[in-house]
C-alpha cells in the first residue's frame, strides 16, 4: 500500500492515476507539509482516492500553543465538513514527549475519520513508548523514518516499532523512499504500507526567488508513483 503526499489537486490526481491507495493532502511540502486550504480539501474530497489532511498550522517542531491547538481543532472540523477520509496530526511537550492531552483532543475532534500520527514520533525521546501511546490514543497508523533523517537509515528502529505495534496499528515508513529502495525497506522492517512524495522538479514556469522555495518547486509525478508501486510489488516475502 502506497500513500503519496501532495500539495496540489493536480498532485492528488497524479497520485491516484499512478496507483496510490491514499493521499496525504498538504500545503507547502517544501516546509514538511502544512494544513491544506479549505478549497483544496473540498476539491480533493471529490476524488475517488481517500485523502487525509495534514493538520499542522506552521513549520517547525510540534510544541503548540493554546491558540494553535484551537486552529488545529478548527482545521479538523473543516476536514470533516469537506468529506475527507482522515487527518494527520501530532503534538509534543517542550521536553519532546508526546502531548497526550492535546492529542486526545485532536483524536476526539476527528471522530470517525482515519487518524495518522505524523513524524513527531521521530523527534520524541522514546519512539517505542510513543508507539504504545499512539495505540492507546486510537491512531490507525504512525508515519516514521525510524528517528533518522530518512527511512532507509532508520530501518532498524522501524522494524522494532513494527514489532512493538503488534498489528494494533500500522507503522508506515516514510522520507527518502524511492523506487530503488522501497522494497528493501519494507522487507527489512516488515511494514505493509509506505509513504513517499514521488515528485520531480516542476517544469514550465521560470524560477523566481520571491515566489519559489529554495531548490525550486516540485510536483507529483504519476510515473514515479507507478514506478514506486511496481517496486513495492517486488518485495521479498
Amino acid at each position: 500500500m502506497l500513500e503519496v503526499c501532495v500539495d496540489t489537486l493536480e498532485g492528488a490526481i497524479a497520485a491516484m492515476k499512478g496507483g496510490a491507495v491514499r493521499v496525504e493532502l498538504c500545503s507547502s511540502l517544501s516546509e514538511g507539509g502544512l494544513t491544506p486550504s479549505a478549497g483544496l480539501m473540498q476539491a480533493a474530497s471529490k476524488l475517488t482516492i481517500p485523502c487525509y489532511a495534514m493538520i499542522r498550522p506552521r513549520c517547525g517542531l510540534f510544541h503548540f500553543s493554546h491558540d494553535e491547538v484551537g486552529i488545529m481543532l478548527a482545521d479538523i472540523e473543516m476536514a470533516r465538513q469537506s468529506g475527507l477520509a482522515g487527518v494527520v496530526v501530532g503534538a509534543q511537550h517542550a521536553d519532546g514527549t508526546l502531548d497526550m492531552s492535546v492529542l486526545a483532543k485532536l483524536v476526539e475532534a476527528a471522530g470517525p475519520l482515519g487518524k495518522t500520527l505524523h513524524r513527531v514520533i521521530d523527534v520524541v525521546p522514546d519512539p517505542l513508548l510513543a508507539v504504545d501511546q499512539a495505540v492507546l490514543l486510537g491512531f490507525d497508523r504512525v508515519l516514521t523514518s525510524g528517528a533518522q533523517p530518512t527511512a532507509p537509515e532508520g530501518v532498524e528502529m522501524i522494524a522494532r516499532m513494527v514489532k512493538r505495534a503488534n498489528s494494533q496499528l500500522s507503522v508506515m515508513p516514510g522520507c527518502g523512499l524511492t523506487a530503488n529502495n522501497v522494497a528493501e525497506v519494507m522487507t527489512l522492517t516488515g511494514a505493509s504500507e509506505a509513504h513517499a512524495a514521488c515528485n520531480q522538479p516542476a517544469h514550465g514556469d521560470p524560477a523566481f526567488s520571491d515566489f519559489d522555495p529554495p531548490g525550486g518547486r516540485f510536483e507529483t509525478s504519476e510515473n514515479e508513483v507507478r514506478e514506486m508501486k511496481q517496486a513495492m510489488g517486488t518485495r521479498a516475502t
